[in-house]
Order: structure tokens, then C-alpha cells, then sequence
């Protein structure tokens, strides 16, 4: 990559990329537990591979030398070759959304430069979408997308808030990284408009709790904690260049209020662009990440709850898992011994991301391939049985952009176990605490990056969603960024947005015993 980074002498291969700006996946915070962090030393001198390299590596792979960066520690002048399903850039990010033209339609925008200009921006907890705005007239100029460079260093907002207890300063470092992408990604975004980030006079920022606080310089310690409550849930506003954001000299950033210690200003942006502030029948939003934010609107109550969902549909502790890059494959169909695997940039797969994972699971689910509990039918088709797991094989190395297998293990299908059981135990939580069946609601929106790609059918099938008709469920992309354009257009609405905050009846599901009992009954299938 170019990249030369001076280090001190057995500090580990991601030590050194992180301080060189080179992002790698380290979706355990550097403990060894991922494998996301696969690298080629070409050169130097290292310390023996660690036991945990050695349980993560295959023998195939120790042998061609490929090492855990946050493993490897340097002991002399090195070159490391990083590989590219490593690194955390080129994936697809989500900036739009089912409310394009949310403020003004395409036409009002005027020809001539915008005398005024905002900027929206969506923290989250792995993409940042930023919006240009002309404030004049509410209309949408230029849209960028990044990834959140705090990936680096965990990444679910645990293993975050766990960085800043284990290293001092580690506050300071994660939001000093975010600061710098953000501004780049501005320069980026105004260039794409010809304008000039000094012309931005005003900025709504939105993101979950722990984004908001390292964002804010607040601490987020408490929020690692039980009960999980936010230093502050107030809207704050502050100007632009205190918080070290290259904006116009008099400009200030709006944070919306926070509902919880998981529930953030994101979702009340999310639910002001949905229109569930004034809604009027039964709807359920399921804003689908990292941290998955749900709320139920019915009879003029709003009732949240965040679960935990995980990076599996991230496609992170899957085998053959990416992010949704090209080349990783993002829908599946099964029939019989016939796999169809289609690709982002429809090139040859090399890996499978969350669309496409989850896709899998609901094939190979509706082909028997496993049994209710997720446990693989050896006599089943594709299925071959391994010294370590049985596996499913997905696309065989012949037709892969590696060469290699791409297959499906048994511990892949329960991270996706998982994930779906907290999200499904969630959503279950909501409608029992609301005395709402499920065929009842008629309105079901996914939102969130993850949610743009998945297939409906497979979410209810592998059992991420009720059996809600497919009729009934919309996908609206980023509505945490809608939001945000809303209320840097609207001022009022900034107004509303903390009333809004105040209606929400939040259920902390961590002490809800309902949540346990859904969630172990959701790890199954069929149910």
C-alpha cells in the first residue's frame, strides 16, 4: 500500500497499521478471536505464530506464511503484504434512502449555487453517510458514504467502550479518528458540489448513544455498565470548529436528544423520517445493525428497545464472511444440489456478506439442510463433514475469484442464530408489552444498511422477522440520515425531535425475562 510506519520493537502488525492510517478488520479489538486480520509478512523478522493463530489458521495457511496482524509482533525491519478482504474500505455504503426529496423534490433545487448550506451527518457505528443541503431549499446536493475508521479497534460498541477502559487515552484516539474521517469525507462531499467546506453554516449530527458521546467527548463508561445510562439524553449544540469539525468559522452542530443508554438520536431521526412521530395505525421499525433499534407505534404509544444483534449481518465471525464489497456474494438460491450465488459487481465470489448469509441460512433451511436447532444433516447434498465443523458447500474453489471453497459451517449458521434471536426476541418483547399481534401490525419498515439488501422472505423465513406478509414489510434504506436532513432543513423539527424523544416508552431488555425466554426459543428454526 506505500504505507511506512516507524513503530517500537514487538508491537504487533495492527499496532503498526493503525497507527499508519491502514484500516484492518479487527472486529475483536485485536484479541485474536476474529481471523479478520489475515496478512502477509514478505519480509523481517516476527515472533512464532500464538496459540490462538494457530487455532485460527489453517496448516495450508501457516505454511504460506499468512499471520493475525493483531498477533504478529515485529521484532526487526519488516514489509507486510495486507490482503484486500482485510482491509475495511471499498465496501458499499448506504446513503440513500425510500425519502429521497425528503425537504424539496429535485426540480426546486436551484441552478445556481446555494446561498446557504447544511450538513447531515449519520454516525454510525460501522458507515458514516454524509448529505450536503441547501438550506434555501431543503434539497439534497451531494451524498458521500465512508466507513467508520473506529472499526479498527472493535467492532461492536462493547468491544468500543471497552478500548477506552483498557488504554489510556483510548476516548481521545477514537474520537480524533472519527474527527479526521469526517473531515475528509466533507472535503470529499463539497468537492462533488464545487463548493468549499467554509461555506457550511449549520450541521445536524445523528448516531446511537455510544456514537454520540465519543462524538461529543463525553464518556461512555457507564454505558458499559449495567443499568447502560448515557451521561447525557438532552439535545446539545456547540460550534463546529470547538468539536474540531472544518465548517465555517460561525457554524454549529445540532445533536438530537437520546432516548437510552442503545437508543440514540439516530432512532428518533430514523422515526421522524418514517413518519412514526404522528403515526396513525400500527407499525413496527426495525433499524437493523451492529445494535439493532426497534420500536412499535400503536395507539399514539411509541415503545423501544435495542438488542444486540452483532456484526454477523455484517458479515463478520462468518467463515467466509465480508463486508459488501465486490466479489461477496449478496443473494442465494438453492434448489436440490443447484446453488445460484450472485456477487456484488457480479465478479467471481470471494466471500459472502450479510444479505447473502442470511440468504443461505433461509435456503438451506427450506432445503433441509440442517434441522430445527441448526445442526447439520450429513446426508443432506453439499454437506461434507470436517475435522473441525460441518460444512456446507456454498461455491467450489473452480468458480471462486480465490480459488478456494467458499462453504457455509455450522458455526456460521449459529452467529446467525444469534443475531436473528435477539432481534426476533426484541420485536416479540415490543408486541407482548403492547398486547399487539403479529398479524395485527400493518406496517413493517427495515431500515439500516443491512436492511436496503436482505430479501423480506428470507428474513421471515430464517426466522429474523415474525411471519409478518411480505406485503406489509418496506425496506427505506438510511432513515437515521433522512432524519438528520429533516431537522437541519426544518429547524423545527429539532423541537420535535426531543418531544418525540420524551414520548418513548424505552424496555431495557437486558432485565426484561420475556427477552431471555424469546430469545432461547428464537435460536431455532420454524418457530
Amino acid at each position: 500500500m506505500g504505507r511506512r510506519v516507524a513503530i517500537r520493537p514487538e508491537e504487533t502488525i495492527l499496532e503498526a497499521a493503525q497507527s499508519g492510517g491502514v484500516e484492518l478488520q479487527a472486529i475483536c479489538a485485536g484479541d485474536g478471536t476474529c481471523g479478520g486480520c489475515r496478512v502477509l509478512p514478505t519480509e523481517g523478522r516476527f515472533a512464532p505464530p500464538t496459540q490462538k493463530e494457530r487455532h485460527l489458521l489453517t496448516p495450508s495457511e501457516l505454511d504460506r506464511g499468512l499471520r493475525l496482524a493483531c498477533q504478529t509482533r515485529v521484532l526487526g525491519g519488516a514489509s507486510i503484504e495486507i490482503l484486500p478482504e482485510s482491509l475495511t474500505a471499498a465496501q458499499r455504503l448506504q446513503v440513500e434512502d425510500a425519502g429521497e426529496g425528503v425537504a424539496a423534490p429535485p426540480e426546486a433545487r436551484p441552478s445556481a449555487p446555494p446561498s446557504r448550506l447544511g450538513l447531515a451527518i449519520d454516525i454510525g457505528t460501522t458507515k458514516l453517510a454524509l448529505y450536503l443541503v441547501d438550506l434555501d431549499t431543503g434539497g439534497t446536493l451531494a451524498r458521500h458514504g465512508a466507513l467508520n475508521p473506529q472499526v479498527s479497534y472493535g467492532e461492536d460498541l462493547i468491544s468500543r467502550i471497552a478500548f477506552t477502559a483498557s488504554h489510556p487515552g483510548g476516548a481521545r484516539v477514537l474520537r480524533e479518528r472519527l474527527i479526521e474521517r469526517l473531515n475528509l469525507a466533507v472535503a470529499e462531499l463539497c468537492a462533488g458540489a464545487d463548493v468549499t467546506p467554509d461555506a457550511i453554516e449549520d450541521a445536524v449530527a445523528v448516531g446511537n448513544t455510544v456514537m454520540h458521546h465519543l462524538f461529543a467527548g463525553l464518556p461512555v463508561r457507564t454505558l458499559g455498565e449495567a443499568p447502560y445510562r448515557p451521561l447525557r439524553t438532552d439535545a446539545m449544540e456547540f460550534r463546529a470548529r470547538d468539536g474540531g469539525l472544518r465548517l465555517a468559522e460561525k457554524a454549529r452542530v445540532f445533536l438530537p436528544a437520546n432516548v437510552a443508554g442503545f437508543v440514540g438520536g439516530d432512532h428518533v431521526a430514523g422515526l421522524i423520517a418514517t413518519g412514526f412521530d404522528a403515526a396513525d395505525k400500527t407499525s413496527l421499525l426495525v433499524d437493523i445493525g451492529t445494535n439493532t433499534e426497534i420500536t412499535l407505534a400503536r395507539k399514539g404509544r411509541l415503545v423501544s428497545c435495542s438488542c444486540p444483534s452483532g456484526p454477523a449481518f455484517e458479515g463478520a465471525h462468518i467463515t467466509a464472511g465480508m463486508r459488501a464489497a465486490p466479489g461477496a456474494i449478496e443473494r442465494v438460491r438453492i434448489r436440490g444440489n443447484a446453488v445460484d450465488a450472485y456477487t456484488i459487481g457480479r465478479v467471481p465470489p470471494v466471500g459472502v456478506c450479510g444479505s447473502g448469509i442470511l440468504d443461505a441460512v433461509a435456503e438451506m433451511w427450506r432445503e433441509a439442510v440442517f434441522d430445527r436447532r441448526g445442526n447439520f444433516r450429513r446426508t443432506a447434498l453439499r454437506v461434507r463433514r470436517c475435522e473441525r465443523d460441518d460444512e456446507y458447500l456454498l461455491v467450489p474453489a473452480s468458480e471462486t475469484g480465490h480459488a478456494r471453497d467458499l462453504v457455509i459451517t455450522r458455526g456460521d449458521v449459529n452467529e446467525i442464530q444469534l443475531a436473528k434471536a435477539a432481534v426476533r426476541a426484541g420485536i416479540d418483547v415490543l408486541l407482548a408489552e403492547t398486547a399487539t399481534a403479529a398479524d395485527a401490525v400493518d406496517d413493517v419498515v427495515i431500515a439500516g444498511a443491512f436492511g436496503s439488501y436482505l430479501d423480506p422472505g428470507s428474513a421471515v423465513t430464517a426466522g429474523l422477522l415474525p411471519p409478518f406478509p411480505t406485503s406489509r414489510i418496506r425496506q427505506f434504506g438510511n432513515a437515521a440520515g433522512a432524519g438528520a436532513r429533516r431537522m437541519l432543513a426544518f429547524p423545527e423539527r429539532r423541537r420535535a425531535a426531543g418531544a418525540l424523544a420524551g414520548r418513548i416508552e424505552y424496555v431495557e431488555l437486558a432485565a426484561h425475562p420475556a427477552f431471555h425466554r424469546g430469545f432461547v426459543s428464537a435460536m431455532g428454526f420454524g418457530t
